[in-house]
C-alpha cells in the first residue's frame, strides 16, 4: 500500500507565494504609516512588527501543539502534497474516516497549515529585513544596527523551519518539539535586540543587579525548557493536586526515564512504555524549579526598583501571571486558555529580559543613559 512521503516539496513554490502575499499586508502598513520617515525609522518599525508577529506565531504554535494538531498534515511542507487542506480533503477524509479521533482531521489540518502559513509570512518579512539592512548599509544610512543582526535572524528562521520539518517527520519527537519552542523564543530575542539597537536607550545598572538579571535569564531559560518538556510529554496532569503531588510532598518519581532526550513520544529509553512515575518526575521538577524562578523574579524586581521601575513592575506582574496560569493548568484540568496564557507569559518574560539586558549592555558600551523613574532623574540632577 502506498504511503504519504514525509517530505514532499511539490507545493513549496505555492507556499512561498502565499507567504509573500501574507507579508504584503504588514509591509504595506509599515510603508504607508512611515512613508515620510527616514529609512532607519521604517526598518525599525518593520522589526518591531515582525517581533510582534513572531510572538503571535509562538502562541499559535502552542495552540497547534495543545490541540494535537502537530500531525494534522502528516507531511511537510504541504498537506498530502498540496498547498492547503482544500486540495488534500480526500486524503484527510480517508484518514479521518479510518481514525475519527486520530491525528489527522479537517480541523487539525487547517490549524497545522495556518501555523505554517504564518511561519512562512514571518520568514518573508525577515528576508526583507535582511535585504533592506544590507542595501541601506551600502548607502551609508545612519542609525542602523549592523546588518549581520538581520542576517543572523534570517539564518535562524531557516533553522526554525528545519525544526518544524523534523517535528512532523519524527512524529512529535519530544526533544525536537521542545527545541522548536526554544528556537521560536530565540528568534523573538534576536528581533527585540535589533529593535533596541535602532533606538538605543541605555540602562545603567550596578554590577550586582546586572549579574542578577543575567542569572534570572539563565534560570528562565532552564525553566522554559522544563515547561516545554512537560508539555511535549503531556505531563501537565501528572500531578493533579497542589501544592502536593498525589497527596505527597515527594511523590514516587522515575528520573532515570524522565529526562532521556533520545526517545520517541511516550516511549522509555529501552523501548517500553514511559512509566507514569517518569511523567510525575517531569512535572514535579518543573514545579519545584518554578518556586526558584519566582523567588528570583521577586529579588531582581527589588533590585531593579530604583533603576527601572517599569521593568520591575512588569517583572512582578509576569510572575503573578505565570503562577496563576500555571496553577490553573493543574487545578482546572489543563484548560486550553490557561495553557496558552502560560506560554504567552513565558514569551513575554523572555521579551522583557531581552529588552532589559540589551539596554544594560548598551549602557556598558557607553550608550545614552535611560532614567526610568523620577527618583533616578532627580538623583542624577542633584549629583
Amino acid at each position: 500500500m502506498d504511503t504519504q512521503p514525509l517530505i514532499d516539496i511539490a507545493p513549496i513554490a505555492r507556499l512561498a507565494l502565499l507567504g509573500i502575499v501574507l507579508a504584503t499586508g504588514p509591509l504595506a502598513w509599515v510603508w504607508l504609516r512611515h512613508r515620510d520617515a527616514a529609512p532607519a525609522r521604517r526598518l525599525h518599525a518593520l522589526t518591531l512588527l515582525t517581533a510582534f508577529l513572531t510572538f503571535d506565531l509562538i502562541v499559535f504554535g502552542a495552540f497547534t501543539r495543545l490541540t494535537d494538531s502537530g500531525l494534522g498534515c502528516p507531511d511537510w511542507p504541504g498537506c498530502y502534497g498540496h498547498a492547503s487542506p482544500i486540495g488534500a480533503r480526500a486524503d484527510i477524509h480517508a484518514a479521518q474516516t479510518a481514525m475519527p479521533t486520530g491525528p489527522v482531521t479537517h480541523g487539525k489540518a487547517w490549524i497545522e497549515m495556518v501555523h505554517r502559513y504564518l511561519a512562512t509570512g514571518v520568514g518573508v518579512l525577515i528576508t526583507v529585513m535582511a535585504i533592506v539592512a544590507w542595501v541601506e548599509r551600502r548607502r551609508g544610512t545612519p542609525g542602523l544596527p549592523s546588518p549581520w543582526w538581520a542576517t543572523a535572524t534570517l539564518v535562524w528562521v531557516c533553522v526554525q523551519g528545519a525544526f518544524g520539518a523534523l517535528t512532523v517527520t519524527l512524529k512529535l519527537y519530544p526533544a525536537i518539539v521542545t527545541a522548536h519552542l526554544l528556537g521560536g523564543l530565540a528568534l523573538l530575542v534576536l528581533l527585540l535586540v535589533q529593535a533596541q539597537r535602532f533606538a538605543p536607550r541605555a540602562l545603567t545598572l550596578p554590577g550586582r543587579t546586572h549579574a542578577a538579571l543575567w542569572t534570572l535569564a539563565a534560570l528562565v531559560l532552564v525553566q522554559i525548557a522544563l515547561g516545554g518538556w512537560v508539555s511535549t510529554n503531556y505531563a501537565v496532569l501528572a500531578c493533579p493536586d497542589f501544592p502536593t503531588c498525589h497527596g505527597r510532598w515527594w511523590p514516587e518519581m522515575d528520573f532515570a526515564n524522565a529526562f532521556v532526550l533520545r526517545r520517541e513520544l511516550g516511549v522509555a529509553a529501552d523501548g517500553s512504555y514511559l512509566p507514569f512515575a517518569a511523567l510525575t518526575a517531569i512535572h514535579y521538577t518543573h514545579r519545584l524549579a518554578a518556586y526558584v524562578v519566582l523567588a528570583a523574579m521577586g529579588l531582581v524586581a527589588a533590585l531593579l526598583w530604583r533603576h527601572e521601575r517599569r521593568g520591575a513592575v512588569a517583572l512582578l506582574a509576569l510572575a503573578a501571571w505565570q503562577f496563576a496560569s500555571g496553577l490553573s493548568n493543574v487545578v482546572l484540568g489543563w484548560p486550553l486558555a490557561a495553557a496558552l496564557a502560560h506560554t504567552a507569559g513565558a514569551a513575554l518574560l523572555v521579551a522583557l529580559l531581552a529588552v532589559l539586558l540589551t539596554r544594560a549592555a548598551l549602557a556598558r558600551a557607553g550608550g545614552p543613559a535611560l532614567s526610568a523613574t523620577p527618583s533616578v532623574r532627580l538623583a542624577s540632577r542633584a549629583g
